[in-house]
Parts: structure tokens; sequence; C-alpha cells
């Protein structure tokens, strides 16, 4: 009869490694089942590889929807991975056990839950984990009501389950078998109190009724079988043997669905390990648990050492005297929380008050690369690819741009299709959030150039793995990530920047989408500001986006719908604003002018003036939005000057008070004083203004004036200076009134007009003596 001994663990647990591997040792099995995808049984081996550098990940997908997919990450302190080793090693059979992801990802298994294979569309790592794969936690939170592991926490003192566990079982130095009964103990009474979740009971049946088949076919094959999983499922795989458990099991599995997926090895990082990542069965620090699996019995020196190191490459004082101080703390610290050594929290607090002196800066340095760490795992170049990757290089080779190399500008001429490809490509990766090139401003002329500055970091390779999550190429990748961001976005502006992305990118199925979101957030919107914020990119888009011979018509039939609601909705939106409000106001509607000016739509521009000659004549509207409004109007010339100088006599009347007034002179004049230079009468209604205010109230306006006249260009302030001069006397040189033109010191610049404007042509003699005569 074969001996079978089942080891609970917690994935991702340098403890429960260390342990793992002693009773291992001490076992020495044939055979060794793993919880883990059997889909990926024939990719065992190459764990044992050269080349093979954890953290690594398997994944598990459907080629023919690579978004269904199941990521299986392993460190070089999982408790899975060291059990991988030790049976390659110790050439025992070394087989996955849990339910295959050919039924996991079937259609009709199951019903989709908290603990879905596949993640969301476009959501960063692992999201991809599910509950289901190595990644369990050690009690599935789907699986209960309550939080029984929480409870023993509390009662211990600690303020939840995953400290607990990680002070009683990670972070132990010793290599204790025995804790293994322990822990089965522990689970065994939790599962007694526990309810299950009806929404996902028989996913859970069915995966502990194939780990509990495959332990029996291998009790039949070999004579020494250790079996590792979740430590939840340890209770359950100890009913294997049980009468009549056989048949419940095979019942359970009767008929499931099935499909066809395919596995490959996949660099995995220490970040996208971490629980701050999303991963459901992340650890808090996965570089300091690199640091328990490594160097466990001098943990706290080796960890003040690294700090003090990192402070002083960032020319920060950190002394040897400091980390001996530092480690000293930990210990006593340690001391007086009843620890055996000091853990991550001892640590962190001796670091921050000796090496940092309370500073959050440098530990805010010390947690990103000693707490979760910055590892980037690498796989043999000859093991199965993810399909993105395999896109990836494929794309790479056809465009001719090689990740690695060199740093470098390239400019892009949109006009040839293969620069336009490449243009798609990298416009494709940002979407990944694999900003490989940076757009920077093409020189010459012509907009079909574009340039990029393309520099390549190795850890985004991590990057096309998990996009495989959401399709089997770049493309298909790049367009899921936008369809999950238009599905979470609020704001219609947020959707319209999305749009000129995909435009850029070339991803028209996804284009279409995202202008039926943007569609029905301004049906339902009630927020002009936010549809005036997400005009002035969408007519960009319809005017020039022809550039990349891509179709704008549908952004241009969004405009035409947006524009009305806002001009409907500008003067209630305009109401009781304070002078912060104002500001941001005024500079959404000089946007949408503009944007309405450039796709020159005459029925558009009329019903955005409109909208404007409204908000002009309000009285109880801050004067910065309503002066630029008037503003706008005379630009278009959709009033004359002498409107304009009647509104301007009425805004700064004695009624309208200095304060508002001064407002409405903000608003009219900013950024520009050519209308004070070719309005007719305009200067003389702000001279006079400004001449009959009081002392106090000048000295009031004062600061304001001056940013008001701050922003017009100098050389308009220096002809709008001379302007105001001849309103009261001569210019400055022409005391009597008599000299308007100098011709002599006209003269002086015809030669730079001749090279301005080009040579003159040819002249005959007979024009040479009518010009001299002339």
């Amino acid at each position: 009869m074969a001996d079978i001994r089942i080891f609970g663990i917690r994935h991702h647990g340098p403890g429960s490694a260390r342990s793992l591997r002693a009773a291992l040792d001490a076992f020495r099995p044939d055979c060794l089942l793993i919880e883990g995808p059997p889909d990926a049984d024939d990719l065992i081996r190459l764990a044992a590889h050269e080349a093979m550098a954890p953290p690594v990940a398997l994944l598990v997908y459907r080629p023919d929807r690579p978004g269904d997919c199941a990521f299986f990450p392993f460190a070089a302190f999982s408790p899975e991975w060291v059990a991988m080793r030790h049976g390659i090693e110790a050439g025992a059979a070394v087989r996955f056990i849990d339910l295959p992801h050919a039924i996991q990802l079937a259609d009709g298994f199951g019903l989709p839950g908290e603990d879905e294979v596949a993640p969301p569309e476009g959501e960063p790592i692992a999201a991809a984990a599910d509950a289901s794969s190595v990644e369990e936690p050690i009690v599935a939170p789907a699986a209960i009501r309550r939080d029984p592991l929480g409870e023993l926490a509390q009662a211990a003192g600690y303020p939840d389950g995953e400290r607990w566990w990680d002070a009683l079982i990670e972070s132990r130095s010793g290599e204790d078998g025995d804790v293994f009964a322990a822990i089965a103990e522990a689970m065994t009474a939790l599962r007694e109190e526990a309810e299950p979740d009806p929404h996902d009971a028989f996913r859970e049946e069915a995966r502990e009724a194939h780990m509990r088949a495959a332990i029996r076919g291998a009790a039949k094959e070999f004579e020494r079988v250790a079996v590792v999983c979740g430590a939840w499922h340890v209770p359950a795989l100890l009913r294997h043997d049980a009468r009549g458990q056989s048949g419940a099991d095979a019942a359970t599995l009767k008929g499931l669905p099935k499909t066809k997926v395919a596995a490959a090895w996949a660099p995995w990082s220490y970040e996208r390990l971490a629980t701050a990542s999303g991963y459901r069965a992340g650890v808090l620090s996965p570089e300091w648990y690199d640091t328990l699996w490594n160097h466990g019995g001098q943990v706290a020196a080796r960890w003040l050492a690294r700090a003090a190191a990192l402070l002083r490459a960032e020319d920060l004082d950190a002394s040897p005297a400091s980390v001996i101080e530092a480690a000293r703390l930990a210990e006593a610290l340690a001391g007086f929380r009843g620890r055996a050594r000091p853990s991550l929290e001892d640590l962190d607090e001796a670091a921050q008050a000796t090496l940092c002196f309370a500073d959050d800066a440098p530990m805010a340095l010390i947690r990103r690369k000693l707490v979760i760490g910055e590892h980037l795992g690498a796989t043999p170049p000859d093991s199965p690819g993810t399909p993105v990757e395999a896109d990836f290089a494929a794309q790479c080779k056809r465009l001719r741009l090689k990740p690695g190399s060199d740093a470098g500008e390239i400019v892009l001429d949109l006009r040839k299709e293969g620069d336009l490809g490449r243009s798609h490509f990298l416009n494709r990766l940002r979407l990944l959030g694999i900003p490989w090139g940076e757009r920077r401003q093409a020189r010459g002329r012509g907009t079909f150039k574009e340039a990029w500055f393309l520099s390549w970091q190795p850890d985004w390779v991590v990057e096309l793995v998990a996009a495989s999550a959401g399709g089997g190429t770049v493309a298909e990748a790049a367009a899921s990530r936008v369809r999950a961001h238009a599905r979470t976005a609020t704001r219609v502006a947020e959707l319209s920047g999305l749009i000129g992305t995909l435009l850029d990118a070339d991803l028209a199925d996804a284009t279409g989408e995202v202008i039926q979101a943007l569609n029905d957030r301004a049906a339902v919107s009630a927020d002009v500001f936010d549809l005036m914020e997400a005009l002035p990119p969408l007519a960009e888009l319809a005017r020039y986006g022809s550039v990349r011979s891509s179709d704008t018509a549908p952004v241009l039939a969004v405009v035409r719908v947006l524009v009305p609601r806002a001009a409907a909705g500008l003067v209630a939106a305009c109401q009781s604003l304070d002078d912060d409000a104002a500001t941001k106001a005024k500079g959404r509607i000089v946007a949408v002018s503009g944007a309405v000016s450039l796709l020159e739509d005459p029925d558009l521009k009329a019903t955005w003036q409109e909208a404007l000659r409204a908000l002009a004549d309000q009285e109880h509207v801050h004067g910065r939005v309503v002066g630029r409004a008037v503003r706008l109007l005379f630009d278009d010339r959709a009033i004359a000057a002498a409107e304009a100088g009647d509104r301007l006599r009425r805004a700064l009347s004695r009624a309208a008070g200095a304060i508002a007034a001064a407002a409405w002179i903000e608003g009219f004049l900013e950024d520009s004083g050519m209308v004070l230079i070719h309005g007719d009468g305009l200067l003389p209604v702000v001279d006079a203004w400004l001449g009959d205010l009081d002392s106090e109230t000048f000295v009031e306006l004062l600061p304001i004036v001056r940013r008001t006249f701050a922003t017009i260009p100098a050389p308009e302030r220096r002809v709008i200076g001379e302007s105001l001069a001849r309103l009261g006397g001569p210019a400055p040189g022409d005391e009597d009134g008599s000299r308007v033109f100098d011709a002599e010191r006209a003269a002086k610049v015809l030669p730079i007009l001749r090279l301005l404007l080009g040579p003159e042509p040819a002249r005959t003699a007979g024009d040479a003596i009518d010009g001299d005569a002339a």
C-alpha cells in the first residue's frame, strides 16, 4: 500500500518552502503531486533548465480565445517551485493535479464569479490568476462567509490572518516538518466552521474531486507519494481513500465540458507577485520573502546593510554605525513584541528611525527596492512563448524594429506604409503600458511627419506576457485594454482622449465601441464642462485624422451631437462661479470656440455663437467669463466694434462695481491686446475708466489690471502705450504733431525687406529711367 503524505502550504511562502524541502528530503517520494494545471505537465521539466530564472509564470490559455487564460506565478521561495525542482533532481515523477484548465476554460463550466479564471479585460497582472491555480490563498475568501483565520489571528493579537500566518509559518527560520500536521489540524477546524458559497461551490468540489482522483491514481503506480497543495484543501484531500469517495468523485467529474488549451512559460516580476499589484494570491513583500529564503540566519543584518547601500547610492548618509544601531533597535523591538527575531515591521521602524531620520522620502526608496523588489525572471529561449510575445516578435521583424538596441530617435513619414505601420505598432504598445517609443516634436514641415524616441526596457517583457489576458496579438490585447478602460470611464472627456489614441493605433473596432460608450455617457451627462473638455481633441481628430488615413466620420458625428448639448447648457453651467472656477470655465469656453472654428462648419459655429451671445448678455455671471464671451464674438466678427464698445462701457460703469469691472476687463483682454489697438474707440473707454477710479479703488484693482496686461505680448503693449500717448497729446518725438512718417527710419528696413521678399525682377533701361524719374 502506498505511503501518501499531504503537505499544506501557503503559496509563495518561504517558511512553507523551507519546511517542505526538509520534509521531502526526509520522505524521499518517488512521485510528487502538485496543485497546478495538468495542462502544463509537459513544461515541468523546464523548471530545471539552466536558463530558467524565477520569478516566472505558467500561462494556460485557449488558442482560439487567448484572452481566456490563467497565470500561475512562481518565485524561488514558492513551495510549488521547490517541490518541482526537488522532484526533477531526485528523478521522481512530478505531476500537476488540479482540475485541468481544458475544463475550467471550457464554455459552460461553472458560473463566473469572484474567482473567475480569466481577468477583466485590460487588468494588469494577474488579475489573471484565479483561486483554482497555485495562487490560491490559505483560505479561499469566495468559499467562506466568515474569516475564521482572521478570528484566530485576532485572538493571537495580530491585525489580520495574513500577518498571523506570516509570523507563525513564513518567517520561521527552522525546518520543522511537523508544522504540516498542525496546519492540517487548523484547516480542518476552519473548514468545519465555513459556510460554502453556492456561487462557487461546484467549482471547488470539482477541483478537489479531481485532486483526490489523481492521488488514488498515483497510489496504484508508486510507493511513496507526496502531495503539495494549498493548506485550505488538505482536509478535503485527506478523504481520498474514504469509503464511497471514489464513486462520488467520478460522478462529480462526469460529463464536464472540455476545450483545447495551450501552455507556456513566461518571465514574471516581483512587482506583479505583490499584493499591491492586484494579484489575489500575492504576498505583501516579495523581496523580503526572497531575503528570508536566501539569508534566513542573518536576515536582519542583510536587509539593513542593503538598505544602507541603497541610501549611499543616492548620496544619503548611511554609515556602518547607523546600520549597527538599526540592527540593535530591530532586535529590541522584536523582543518587546515577543518575537524570536525581527520581522519586516521591526526592520522598517528601525530603518526609518536610524537610517532615514523619520524622513518618508528615503523610506519610500527602501520599501520599493527591499519590500516589493525589482527582480525580473527569465525563461529558456527555446521554451514555448505566449501568443502576444510571438506576435510582438513577428511585428518587430516585419517592421524592422529591434528591442534592446541602443536608444535613439526615428522620424516616420506617415505617407509610407512601413512607417505608418511602425506608428500604429508603437501606439498599440503604449496602450499596453509599454512606452517603448516616446513621441517627440517632428522637425520640418508637414503634418505627415512623426518623431519617436525609442528606448527599450527589459522588464516590459512581463507586460507583454500579462497582455495575453486580453488577446492573442498586440492589436487585440491593446483593443481589449481600451475597452476595459472605456467600461470603467465615468467622464466624457476621458473617453474622447481614448478615441484619439485608438485612431493613432489603428484599432477601428475598438474605436467604434468607445465612440458608442462616449455617446451613451454624453446622453445622460449633466456635466456641461465635461462635454466641453471632450470637444477640442475630438474636433482636432475630425479635422486632421485623415493624415493617418483613418475614418473620422464617426468622430465628426459625435462632435455634431456634443456642440449643441454644450451650447444649450453653457449659461446655466456658468452661474455662481468663484474666481478659480471662472478661470477654468473661461479656458474651456476658449478651447471649444477654437475647436468649432477649426471644423469650419457654419451650423455648429452659428449654434456656438448663439450660446456665447446669451452668455454675454448675463449680468450675474462672473465678469471674467462674460468678458471673454464678448471678446470671442468680436474676434469672430459676430459683433461690431460699436457693440463691443457699448458692452465695454456698461461693464465699466459705476453701477457695475470696480471689482466686477476689473474681472470683465481681464476676461476681455487676457492673452491679446489687438482688440484695443484695432477696435475703434475701445482704448479710450478703458483709459477713461481707469482715470476716473479713486485712489483707494485704483490701488485695490492695480494687481488685477497689471496681471491682465502682463499676458499681452510686449510688442502689443508698446503699441498700446504709443496709442495712449496720442490720446492725450503728441506722441514722443512729435511735439508739434506734424511728423507722421519718418522716411529716414523707414529706408533703413528696406534692405531687410528685400532679403525677406526675394530679389526684384530684372528691369529694362526704360524702367530704370522711369523709376528714377518717379
